[in-house]
């Protein structure tokens, strides 16, 4: 609702606004100023209130299209403010020459918003004339929204914010500050007058401060206001700041290199005016007087390093997505200044990727095959093989079968049409390799890393790069949004391959770490092994698809239990279960005596091992799946005789040693069997595991030991008064327990037919007298799991009740079930070679691992060993104690009379 009234309109020339609950002092004419006293005394009331409405004045229409804003055009109504008139003054100075005469000052308080019924016809002919008119006024007002006053607040609250940081007097920061706290606590109903009081004190546009008459609309037009006021300052001072640091930056890096260039010239011809009068002012390792230095003349190799790099990029294969790449980078490093940060971001990149081995890249060269042709390449690389490492057979087939494969691509490739429909040119995937050794096998790594690329003649060797275990942004490289980012591993072994059909040799993988913040390595490592998804290989840094499908991985690891399920699966594993003592004096005599006497500077004339002493060396003071503690202890004994060796040139003193004479009279180069306790201490271990006895409830059992290697345990069992309950102790796992229930429970339901007692459903244990029954494996210390002893359980326990001994000659592992039967188990390889370095020459072993016998057994140990593969327990029992020992009552049918 509005009521009307009728004021009389004074006009305000543009672009002077009042708002409600502003004050405004403008300079009148006196016609106008005579003209308000006249009202003013004829009017009852000793307050004048007045229409003041904005107006363009006709003279100045021209003037108002220079203006930042044009004035708006208004229908009816128009709006305005009703306004007291506070005081009416005679300014003290005129008005500057050429204007009109205004000598008196009128002071105006804005009451509330109007408008005019009808536009206002006024001139600048009539504008000291007072018209009356009729103004509409609003009544009731609707409160505004509270989403509208939250906006309002906080446009406000960051303007003053931005006044009272800018503000140099204290005075005017803290009355900014106190504004600033008033719009805090304004209430709802007294926003609409904070926003004119606001919008009054800010120098905004004409158009921003007309036009809204309700309390939501003069919110809205005051914060889009503030909004605007408040980002003006700030774009133009952050860009004032840009432009002035950078210039000055440019300005401060352009004089420095005029400096620096200037001072290499004066220095350049100073070298050369001394080296013309034989002066030399050169530094060490810098170069001499009058001669090029490569570190010298910066301006011209950085030059250089540019157009090579040009060069490569030119060289990639034209469209490939490598070549877009670093043509879009090259065009990006023009752009930049030279020195600055991000020049040496966007070069430092192109040189990786330019680096990298591009398919069909125009800059890489042909490669010959003629030496992969030779009719003798397999052999060859047999040989090499063969001289570098005893055993190891499983590996060294499959490094065989590889080469195979390298040459016949060689042949195929080099074929235009052949005749063969096996031998097929296309890109041929190859598959990933995981070598699962014990601890301390170190030779593996060695025959990957070292014998391998011997296997090929040059040039032909496959490079290869070693790397230990890792975590995920290692692996796949670090985006280049990161400070001092750089590609992954694999990127970094591709580049110093410098081939796509490399060797990478992935150390440890087992040892990998954990998913984390970082990321999940098993996870890298599946993209970069999976051969359906490494031809596209992603590395963070590069981002650009890398081929890696011609990439010959191979993987290392201890155990592949602590392997990924997924990562595991796509890799063929190669299990190396460890040396025999055989192959370890072997490789002693051939390998590391030789290479201890050179490091420790001695000869073989000046030392010599016996069998007899280094089998001491290998069996008492060494425990090991691989030859590390041998090295060790073969390296402590020439040592000990490198000490004895310079001893006796001291006995003979500087003139013996000087003339000629014999040095080697006297010297004894042979260690026996007797001195090895002398020279490397007490043994570790004293071979009680080939000292056993026949006793009952004692049979021995085949074990792999936490070091890798197989060995024989004894199982002891003892009866003992009690409930008839079973004890194992020994550090068992839950699994080895379980297998020694098992063993009772089936002994129990067997008693009867085993001898131990009289009839069926008689329990052992408690008839004739209550018993317990206490189940041992030695060397408490020691964590032991698994169920491959159940038969060596059932044969203690079936030897105890029954009081037949099991022979000390006879070794066994399987593992039971409650029907009877023996299923397979693992470490079948390392169990015999236990069993063989314990002199056991008898082995029970289930029958499903006969297979794991012929193909990891050497023949050598086979022909030594008798080997009984058993199905179900009972055929274990008659192995173990013999055909018809047991007297088993298989056949017998009980039958119990009735009266």
């Amino acid at each position: 609702m509005s009521n009307s009234s009728r004021l009389l309109v004074l006009a305000l020339p543009y672009p002077l606004v009042l708002l409600p609950n502003a004050r405004l002092t403008i300079p009148i004419s006196r016609t106008l100023a005579d003209n308000l006293l006249t009202v003013l005394h004829d009017s009852d009331s000793t307050q004048l209130v007045l229409a003041v409405v904005p107006v363009l004045l006709l003279a100045d229409s021209g003037a108002a299209n220079h203006l930042p804003s044009p004035p708006p055009t208004y229908t009816s109504p128009v709006p305005g403010t009703a306004a007291r008139v506070v005081r009416l003054v005679r300014a003290r100075t005129l008005s500057t020459p050429g204007s009109p005469r205004q000598p008196y000052l009128l002071s105006l308080h804005g009451l509330t918003r109007i408008r005019l019924a009808k536009p206002l016809d006024i001139n600048s002919q009539r504008v000291d004339i007072l018209s009356e008119c009729t103004v509409l006024q609003s009544t009731s007002e609707h409160p505004p929204s509270r989403e509208a006053v939250e906006a309002f607040k906080d446009a406000a609250l960051r303007l003053l914010d931005r006044l009272a940081r800018d503000s140099i007097q204290p005075q005017r920061k803290d009355e900014w500050l106190r504004v600033a706290m008033m719009v805090e606590e304004i209430p709802v109903h007294l926003s609409g007058w904070m926003a004119d009081v606001l919008v009054a004190g800010i120098n905004g546009d004409y158009v921003d401060k007309l036009g809204a008459t309700s309390v939501e609309d003069r919110l809205r037009c005051a914060t889009e206001l503030f909004i605007k006021q408040t980002s003006i300052p700030e774009v133009s001072q952050k860009i004032a700041s840009t432009v002035d640091e950078s210039l000055s930056r440019q300005q401060k890096e352009y004089f420095l290199r005029q400096q620096l260039a200037s001072i290499q010239r004066e220095l350049q011809n100073l070298h050369t005016a001394s080296a013309g009068q034989g002066v030399s002012l050169s530094n060490p390792g810098f170069g001499s007087a009058g001669s090029s230095n490569e570190l010298d003349d910066d301006e011209q190799a950085d030059a250089d390093d540019l157009v090579e790099l040009k060069k490569k990029v030119e060289a990639l294969e034209v469209g490939s997505e490598e070549r877009k790449v670093g043509v879009r980078e090259w065009r990006r490093l023009k752009r930049i200044p030279q020195g600055s940060v991000e020049n040496g971001v966007v070069r430092s990149y192109l040189e990786w990727l330019t680096s990298l081995p591009w398919p069909n890249a125009s800059a890489s060269p042909s490669v010959d095959r003629n030496v992969l042709k030779d009719p003798g390449f397999l052999l060859n690389a047999r040989v090499q093989l063969d001289s570098d490492h005893f055993g190891l057979d499983q590996i060294k087939r499959r490094l065989i079968e590889y080469l195979a494969v390298v040459r016949l691509r060689a042949l195929a490739e080099s074929t235009a049409q052949t005749s063969h429909a096996d031998c097929h040119s296309e890109r041929l995937q190859l598959s990933t390799t995981t070598i699962a050794a014990p601890p301390q096998g170190g030779a593996v790594p060695h025959v990957t890393s070292d014998t391998t690329p011997k296997a090929i003649p040059e040039p032909y060797k496959l490079p290869l790069a070693k790397r230990n275990s890792v975590k995920g942004p290692v692996l796949l490289g670090h985006r280049r949004t990161y400070v001092a980012s750089g590609p992954g591993m694999i990127v970094q072994a591709l580049r110093k391959a410098g081939s796509l059909d490399a060797v990478i040799l992935l150390d440890e993988i087992d040892k990998v770490g954990h998913s984390n913040f970082h990321g999940d390595p098993a996870a890298a490592l599946l993209e970069v092994l999976d051969p359906e998804q490494n031809h596209a290989f992603h590395d963070h840094y590069i981002n650009v698809p890398i081929d890696l499908s011609q990439v010959l991985f191979i993987c290392t690891a201890n155990t592949h239990d602590s392997i990924s399920a997924p990562l595991l699966d796509r890799c063929e594993v190669v299990e190396l279960s460890g040396y025999t003592y055989d192959e370890k004096m072997h490789i002693a005599r051939r390998f590391l005596l030789p290479k201890q006497l050179e490091a420790n500077g001695l000869s073989e004339r000046l030392l010599s091992l016996t069998d007899s002493a280094l089998l001491r060396i290998t069996t008492l003071y060494t425990r090991e799946a691989g030859v590390r503690s041998l090295e060790r202890a073969i390296g402590a004994v020439v040592r000990y005789k490198a000490v004895e060796w310079v001893d006796h040139l001291d006995s003979l003193g500087e003139r013996d040693v000087g003339c000629g004479a014999d040095i080697h009279q006297g010297w004894r180069n042979m260690v026996d069997e007797d001195e090895i306790e002398k020279i490397l201490g007490v043994p570790r271990w004293d071979g009680g595991e080939r000292e056993r006895e026949d006793r009952c409830g004692v049979v021995y059992g085949l074990v792999v030991t936490g070091m890798g290697e197989g060995g024989i345990m004894p199982v002891e069992s003892t009866a003992i008064p009690g409930t008839g309950s079973l004890k194992l102790t020994g550090s068992l796992g839950d699994v080895i327990k379980e297998s020694g229930e098992i063993a009772l429970s089936w002994v129990k339901a067997h008693a009867f037919d085993l001898g131990i007692t009289a009839g069926r459903g008689i329990n052992p244990l408690k008839v004739p007298d209550s018993i317990d029954l206490h189940l041992h494996l030695p060397a408490g210390a020691q964590k032991k799991d698994g169920p491959s002893a159940g038969v060596a359980m059932i044969c203690a326990l079936v030897s105890l009740l029954t009081g037949i001994t099991v022979s000390k000659d006879i070794a066994m592992t399987g593992e039971i079930t409650l029907r009877g039967r023996v299923t397979p188990v693992g470490g079948i390889r390392m169990k015999v070679l236990g069993a063989h370095r314990a002199n056991v020459r008898r082995v029970i072993l289930p029958w499903a691992n006969k297979k794991d016998v012929e193909h990891d057994v050497a023949v050598g140990i086979r022909k030594e060993m008798q080997f009984y593969f058993v199905q179900t327990i009972a055929e274990a029992l008659d192995v173990a104690f013999g055909k018809g020992v047991l007297g088993w009552r298989r056949d017998v049918v009980l039958v119990e009379s009735r009266l």
